[in-house]
């Protein structure tokens, strides 16, 4: 009788991955899952394609690069573009100097973007989900 409403917000909350506060990368880094950044990476994070992964920028993490993954919560900086394939969370340290692409955002008071805020309106297809995809 009623349809329900797919909900906002983030669906992973496995953080699989720490990287710590004195921890400094240099290089691109793939994760799965979740992962935790309390330290620095010059170089693109990128969650593996085709997954619900989620990235946590801490108010200590810094990522120096282009950052693409399903849910992203960020209270730390971020010089590059974001791309999100489902929803993203600008807390109130948030800093990012670059484009942020997404198809949900949640902005609290304080968190600055200095770049273009664009809306999806879809993710693009997976080659995972072309098989489950029906068309009305």
């Amino acid at each position: 009788m009623f349809a329900k409403k797919k909900s906002p917000g983030i669906q992973q909350a496995k953080l699989a991955t720490l990287i710590a506060h004195d921890v400094h990368l240099r290089g691109d880094l793939e994760f799965s899952d979740g992962l935790r950044m309390d330290g620095h990476i010059t170089g693109n994070v990128t969650g593996r394609p085709g997954e619900q992964t989620l990235l946590v920028v801490s108010d200590q993490g810094a990522i120096t690069g282009n950052v693409c993954a399903y849910d992203i919560v960020i209270n730390g900086t971020i010089t590059g573009d974001v791309t999100v394939e489902h929803f993203v969370e600008l807390q109130s340290n948030a800093h990012v100097n670059g484009n942020i692409f997404y198809q949900q955002l949640r902005m609290d008071v304080g968190a600055s973007v200095e770049g273009k805020l664009t809306k999806r309106e879809h993710a693009p297809a997976r080659p995972d989900a072309i098989a489950d995809h029906t068309t009305d």
